[in-house]
């Protein structure tokens, strides 16, 4: 079985911090639906349309269900609290207010339902001086310190991160956090509120942040791009550990000037590093030798050659699924690999169109019948399912 089965997760998120963790959540066996507004959650739009589907939507919202609810509309607020009275998570990222705006606070639902965990993740946290501002990863990035600090330690302008690592660090964090609440509902039947910061995630897991709290600059490069056979390779480790081992291995030599400064000196052993490791007859020459000095290194990889690595493919790292046009697309397979338990996409999994499974979890959860479900829709609390005009916007 899977370690989540029988868990009933309400995601109301949208773009990445939620729905990521929802998505984690499902690939753990929990049953997950997604609630979408009519207009749809905006990473529709993101990546390659395939059927109608995005990829960015696709890969963070693969084999949940989807049910499409107007907040706005007379009505809407209350089906969303009868689904969260037979839910076991509810995740949100809206801006801290908003879901108390429509009634819908964690304290208006564990009226109705007391073991309700409810993981909402903003910026700056659900209260204090700045829980109102709107808060993407970018605004983290450099809110937390970390672009000021590489652009510092590589003397280059201020850049941002090419990827969401804080929404990603919340999401991890959000699940964590998630998960031992329902650990704490199973022991004393009450649920809790988990008000994850993205401010907080992020500096939680930033360990060259850390050094700073004892007032230090610490520095770290990182990776140490070189010279090498046919093409760029990268080592691990400081600079001076890296010499050490090359020169006492291999007895690279020193030859810069004597009484030259430590810049200087640098200089020369870079130079000295770079012409070793091109002298090879092959890469594999080359690998030999850093495996000989105890060298961590590695290839920069494009994407697609990352997936199609040895252990990527040996460990399934991605998955084909269903891409909903009569053939696949390959999406992220969750990393969780159990000894006795079974987590991850299957190959059936697809994506969900806006309001694509609204009877099912309403008659599902809320045991509604159908023409119940038919007044909602024509009050309009519940978008109908056109796949059609999905399809047709995606293309367009």
């Amino acid at each position: 079985m899977r370690p989540l089965e029988g868990i009933k997760v309400l995601d109301l998120s949208r773009v990445l911090a939620g729905p990521f963790a929802g998505r984690i959540l499902h690939d753990l066996g929990a049953e997950v639906v997604k609630v979408e507004p009519p207009e749809g959650d905006v990473t529709r739009n993101w990546g390659k349309v395939r059927a109608g589907l995005a990829g960015y939507y696709t890969q963070q919202n693969a084999g949940k269900s989807n049910v499409c609810i107007d907040l706005r509309a007379e009505g809407g607020p209350e089906l969303i609290r009868r689904l969260a009275a037979e839910a076991d998570v509810l995740i949100e990222n809206f801006r801290p207010g908003i879901m108390k705006k429509f009634g819908l606070a964690y304290e208006d639902l564990k009226v109705i339902n007391k073991k309700l965990v409810m993981l909402s993740i903003s910026g700056f946290g659900q209260e204090g001086p700045e829980s109102g501002r709107a808060a993407y990863a970018p605004i983290l990035h450099g809110e937390s310190g970390w672009l000021q600090r590489s652009a510092e330690w590589n003397e280059q302008p201020v850049t941002d991160l090419n990827l969401s690592a804080a929404d990603t660090n919340a999401s991890l964090h959000g699940t964590i956090g998630l998960l031992a609440a329902l650990r704490v509902a199973e022991l004393t039947g009450e649920g809790q509120q988990i008000d994850m910061c993205m401010l907080d995630a992020f500096l939680a897991t930033d360990d060259t942040s850390h050094v700073g709290l004892d007032g230090v600059r610490y520095s770290s490069a990182g990776g140490l791009v070189w010279e090498g056979v046919d093409g760029p390779v990268l080592t691990a480790g400081d600079f001076r550990w890296v010499w050490k081992q090359l020169h006492e291995v291999h007895g690279l030599k020193d030859q810069a000037p004597e009484n030259a400064d430590i810049p200087t000196k640098r200089s020369f052993r870079e130079a000295a590093i770079n012409r070793f490791l091109s002298s090879f007859n092959s890469r594999t020459e080359m690998y030999a030798a850093l495996d000989e000095c105890n060298l961590a290194w590695g290839d920069i990889k494009t994407v697609a050659e990352a997936y199609d690595s040895p252990t990527a493919q040996h460990r399934g790292s991605s998955v084909a699924i269903d891409a909903r046009d009569g053939s696949t697309r390959r999406v992220a397979q969750t990393p969780y690999r159990f000894s006795n338990s079974d987590s991850g996409l299957e190959p059936d999994a697809v994506a969900p169109y806006r309001g694509e499974h609204n009877s099912e979890v309403l008659e599902s959860w809320l045991k509604a019948s159908h023409h119940e479900v038919e007044i909602l829709f024509r009050a309009g609390v519940l978008l109908k399912e056109n796949r059609t005009e999905e399809v047709r916007d995606g293309k367009t």
